[in-house]
């Protein structure tokens, strides 16, 4: 198993004690098999670093990261800490911002994501926001959008009906509105506005779904529902989501990546970042010292 390099350069009142991987014995057995099960990595974090122009630091300070097939990786830690800004750069969004600066490579695939032309990429790098953000159009044509803008020429409803009906399934909101399919979108709950848009998302067929904090806005029974949904989507993708709500993590992630002042801290199974953290700062962070 690879472990990211320990911590660079961490700027608290004190600094946290970071295991060396060479030091630290040998990987227990059940977590060596849970290794060898994994999918094949989708995405290659590799010494990535984000600047904004004024900043003192770094936003992101050169971390390294695998986003595998079949998993959830969630990103944590205190506002600030650049888990959002790494995440908007895994499709280049972060380039929208001005005066943002990314060092370091992101292979999407073995192929780095500046080679692709960004259209594709966020085909095939999704993207589901902390708002629901649904269009002011039908239900049906908020998930149809997606398909018509990557298609060559414009289909009718009747040949984009099947896609929209998958997307909609697999985003477990069929049911629900299956047979309203034109009401307008901005007229259902906000858990079901937020299922849309992973619909939506899910429509293109995509690689990788990024979600940023998709249940912030949610009510307790919503983000049940959001998070069976994310265990049901990583069988079939890349999933990485940044989330506050440490609980969430646990419950969602598989991997967990811990970040803080813009360095990656500590990275591992759940469990093992929960129930065992090797950095001091992680176990402050998860103990709920700071926040």
């Amino acid at each position: 198993m690879e472990y990211p390099p320990p911590v660079r350069r961490i700027e608290p009142e004190r600094a946290p004690n970071v295991v060396d991987p060479a030091t630290r014995g040998p990987i227990p057995e059940p977590i060596r098999r849970a290794v060898s099960e994994l999918g094949r990595e989708r995405l290659r974090i590799d010494e990535v670093s984000i600047h904004y122009e004024g900043g003192a630091r770094p936003a992101v300070n050169a971390v390294t990261l695998p986003v595998r097939q079949g998993e959830v990786l969630a990103l944590i830690g205190p506002s600030g800490c650049g888990k959002t800004t790494l995440l908007r750069s895994l499709n280049r969004l972060v380039e929208l911002t001005p005066g943002a600066r990314r060092e370091g490579r992101i292979l999407l695939d073995g192929e780095s994501v500046d080679e692709l032309e960004t259209t594709r990429l966020r085909r095939r790098v999704s993207m589901v926001f902390q708002q629901p953000n649904p269009f002011p159009m039908s239900i049906f044509d908020n998930v149809a959008y997606a398909i018509r803008e990557q298609a060559l020429r414009r289909p009718g409803k009747a040949a984009l009906a099947p896609r929209v009906e998958s997307a909609l399934r697999r985003a477990g909101l069929w049911d629900e509105v299956a047979d309203d399919l034109d009401r307008p979108a901005l007229r259902l709950s906000g858990g079901q506005q937020q299922r849309l848009c992973i619909a939506r998302a899910l429509a293109v067929e995509p690689d990788v779904l990024l979600m940023d904090e998709p249940c912030s806005a949610l009510d307790p029974i919503s983000t049940q529902v959001i998070e069976d949904l994310i265990h049901e989507l990583r069988d079939g993708l890349a999933i990485v989501i940044v989330t506050h709500n440490l609980a969430q993590a646990r419950r969602v992630g598989d991997h967990v990546a811990f970040m803080y002042l813009g360095d990656l801290v500590e990275y591992g199974p759940a469990a093992e970042v929960f129930d065992r953290p090797r950095a001091d700062r992680t176990r402050e962070y998860v103990q709920g010292a700071f926040g």
